[in-house]
């Protein structure tokens, strides 16, 4: 009987010990030295400062998941424990991810830090957990629009332009104004413009900068104080994972997801002002979009995007009420 004790003893000591020394995969699109890559890798050390037992290995680049888009999968069956990804790449799966992109719910970078512990994200949090998965983040990025045809200025100004605007909310804004609207992921943007396939696109500095979009386009409406292209690209984990944390566990991954922040929306700062530079020194012609060419396109927005998105469910339906509570 002793020795049988003495086995399983050792049994659960072995099991507890691979547990801790178990390491989680996480794969993003993103060039190694991109914000996003920069910001998971100093979670990882945020949390290793709190639990040195946690290992994690970082695939960067599409270099484990070829294609961005199968990450969301990935994370569902448990093959992959984290990853960062714009959440519009899963409203395939969950059409009400497109309130994180929808033109005019937020702003900026620091407008979407009044959403942080509100209905809004805990709505946002329900549907990522049917998704299978938990968003651990609350990155946000800015971005805007580049083109090889002409400059972009109110919405009458992409008619007849083959654009790819990331999501369906932008793609009906494109639409009504007269584009053709194409969906790809942003690994796809460099060759789509060099072969002309798409004329012009929308997406974040982030991805202007690491894609080196600035290569392939003429005219860019980039920096200032107004911009329509918005998104939530947070580091998530997979549900999996998440619920074989301990409650201490979770709370060593919030808290090293918090002080990712102050950092990462600093580097937003940067990246806006480097991606003008950059765009400028390729001989790309610059245009800050101006208050007056915003409020066009809100105004075209809440025409068309707001009224489609509240329609698809009522979920969506609650997460726009939330957003428009928070906008009184």
């Amino acid at each position: 009987m002793r020795f049988r004790t003495l086995l399983l003893a050792s049994v659960c000591v072995l099991a507890a010990s691979a547990a801790q020394a178990r390491t989680l995969k996480l794969s993003h699109q993103w060039p190694q030295g991109d914000g996003r890559d920069a910001g998971a890798r100093l979670f990882i050390q945020e949390v290793q400062k709190q639990d040195p037992s946690f290992k994690f290995r970082v695939y960067p680049g599409a270099s484990l998941i070829s294609n961005p888009l199968k990450q969301i999968d990935a994370l569902a069956d448990g093959s992959i424990d984290l990853s960062i990804f714009p959440l519009i790449y899963a409203v395939g799966k969950a059409p009400e991810f497109s309130v994180t992109i929808l033109p005019g719910a937020i702003s900026g970078v620091r407008d979407a830090m009044r959403f942080k512990g509100t209905d809004y994200e805990k709505r946002l949090q329900d549907v990522a957990r049917k998704q299978g998965f938990h968003i651990l983040t609350w990155w946000w990025t800015e971005g805007g629009i580049a083109d090889t045809a002409r400059p972009i200025t109110t919405p009458d100004s992409v008619k007849g332009l083959k654009f790819r605007g990331a999501d369906r909310t932008i793609d009906t804004m494109l639409k009504t104004a007269g584009a053709s609207v194409f969906s790809m992921p942003s690994t796809e943007l460099y060759n789509a413009m060099q072969t002309g396939v798409l004329d012009g696109l929308m997406t974040s500095y982030e991805t202007f900068m690491s894609m080196r979009l600035y290569e392939q386009t003429k005219y860019a409406t980039l920096g200032g104080d107004y911009t329509i292209f918005v998104v939530f690209q947070p580091l998530v984990i997979s549900t999996k994972a998440w619920d074989g944390l301990s409650d201490e566990q979770k709370r060593v991954f919030e808290q090293a997801a918090e002080a990712t922040l102050p950092s990462f929306n600093k580097e937003q700062d940067r990246i806006k002002h480097d991606t003008v530079k950059k765009f400028e020194s390729a001989g790309v012609r610059v245009h800050a979009m101006t208050q007056d060419e915003y409020k066009s396109w809100l105004e075209l927005a809440h025409r068309t995007a707001w009224p489609e998105y509240a329609a698809i469910s009522p979920e969506a339906k609650g997460l726009l009420e939330s957003v428009e509570a928070l906008s009184k």
